[in-house]
């Protein structure tokens, strides 16, 4: 059996974008070379003690070029209400030839990372 661990994310910047990404999903910040995480790697975990996977910051020169081959769909209470925040928080609304009757919405992180806001679930 195996389990995810982490999801790793190269940036310019760790720390910035994990302050990104703890700030929009309310999750914690970890610094530094502590469990598993190399010197300068950064990592965020989700709270209570069910948290099982983290995302890792690993720094990294490189300059992401291209559309993302992976990224993460966001389900909200409130969609539009989260993509304001996330706006707020850094984020920026990223075009990608959406039709405008989408259920979710485009955005990029600090460092251009796309993500989705998807719609609320039905009932929730």
């Amino acid at each position: 059996m195996l389990t995810v661990e982490s999801l790793a994310i190269d940036a310019a910047d760790p720390e910035r974008l994990a302050a990104f990404w703890a700030a929009l999903l309310g999750w914690t910040v970890h610094v530094g070379a502590v469990g598993e995480a190399d010197e300068g790697e950064v990592w965020i975990e989700a709270p209570g003690p069910a948290s099982r996977t983290d995302i890792l910051f690993v720094p990294s020169a490189d300059q992401r070029q291209g559309k993302n081959r992976l990224h993460l769909d966001l389900r909200p209470d409130d969609r539009d209400a989260q993509v304001e925040r996330a706006l707020e928080l850094g984020a920026a609304r990223v075009e990608i030839g959406q039709s405008g009757e989408e259920s979710w919405v485009v955005l990029a992180d600090p460092e251009g990372n796309e993500f989705c806001i998807l719609q609320a679930r039905s009932g929730a």
